[in-house]
């Protein structure tokens, strides 16, 4: 009964961003021309929404990030390469092989550095993301430096009509489903206890903890969550779509520096703020691209600045300051 009445607490609160990602399926299936814009949109969407779980509700940067996501894209990729002779098994045991990667590497690193505070777990969450990196590229494990290539095998089984069609539109999909996921695990999160812990524990955990919560259990909980949303987010965007998976763009720090930018535009700690960062983040970069290709960062950063500086709170904090209707405000959150 307490589940329930949660889940409908969460439908509630996710029905704007809900709507945000049938908005961009259905504009996916009406204009294919735009079809990979509005799959890159969904991408960065999945990106903030992921990691605000963790950032946005502890306060906590995770400069390491990207390691969760390129755990999914090795898992994936891992599935494919060995078992594509199952055929469509394979892909399925890829998603779950993300998942334990990327949960797996969170409970290890988050057991240890969430024990630390402030600069000093920035720190120890950039040497995770280098350190795998490296590993995998000194000890020559899963291909290196070289990578992972995976359309051979995905033409081998499925045909090359069927490969393809896995690599774009199935690819889309699973991307959608994954930005679905992600609204409902953070929606439910906000309607529950563990969403007051996590929001007490950023607001101030001296004190979370003298009220008697469990600070690392439930920073460990929002780590560990963020992190499989992330390797499926991999999976899919990274090793499905791509073909391939190479740690040198797997590894990127590029992309946790992306994420904690959107989820700061959007408004950090809510619901809808991430999708519409990721909104606004990732289509300014696409269309000051075609307008001033290789510049488009030259033009971004002093605008992406200005809004920060402007809406400290973020884009949805500004918004609800504003809006007076509390049904209204609810929608907002």
């Amino acid at each position: 009964m307490v589940f329930t009445n949660a889940v409908r607490r969460a439908l509630r609160k996710a029905r704007l961003t809900l709507a945000a990602y049938i908005i961009l399926g259905v504009l996916y299936l009406a204009f294919p021309h735009y079809s990979q814009l509005i799959a890159t949109l969904m991408f960065y969407m999945i990106l903030a929404q992921a990691f605000n779980i963790f950032m946005g509700m502890t306060g906590y940067i995770d400069f390491g990030y990207v390691a969760f996501v390129a755990m999914g894209a090795y898992g994936m990729a891992l599935a494919v390469e060995s078992l594509y002779e199952l055929g469509w098994a394979s892909i399925i045991v890829g998603f779950l092989l993300a998942v334990a990667l990327s949960v797996a590497l969170a409970s290890m690193v988050g057991a240890i550095a969430l024990r630390l505070r402030g600069a000093y777990f920035a720190i120890a969450t950039i040497g995770v993301n280098e350190g795998v990196r490296y590993l995998i590229e000194g000890a020559n494990l899963v291909g290196g430096s070289e990578g992972v290539i995976i359309v051979r095998e995905l033409r081998a089984t499925f045909g090359r009509e069927t490969a393809n069609f896995i690599m774009t539109g199935l690819a889309d999909l699973a991307l959608l489903l994954i930005g679905i996921t992600a609204v409902m695990i953070t929606a439910l999160i906000l309607s529950t206890r563990v969403g007051y812990a996590l929001q007490a524990i950023r607001e101030d955990e001296d004190a979370a903890r003298a009220l008697g919560i469990n600070v690392t259990r439930y920073k460990v909980m929002a780590f560990t969550i963020s992190a499989g949303i992330g390797g499926l987010l991999g999976a899919a965007n990274w090793a499905l779509k791509g073909g391939y998976v190479e740690p040198a763009h797997v590894f990127n720090i590029h992309y946790t520096v992306e994420a904690i930018v959107m989820v700061m535009l959007g408004g950090p700690g809510t619901l809808l703020g991430p999708i519409i960062g990721g909104l606004f983040y990732g289509s300014m970069n696409y269309f000051l691209g075609v307008i001033k290709p290789g510049l488009q960062l030259l033009f971004l950063a002093p605008i992406l600045l200005a809004v920060v500086v402007a809406l400290p709170k973020g884009l949805m904090g500004y918004v609800r300051e504003r809006v007076k209707d509390p049904r209204l405000r609810e929608l907002l959150t």
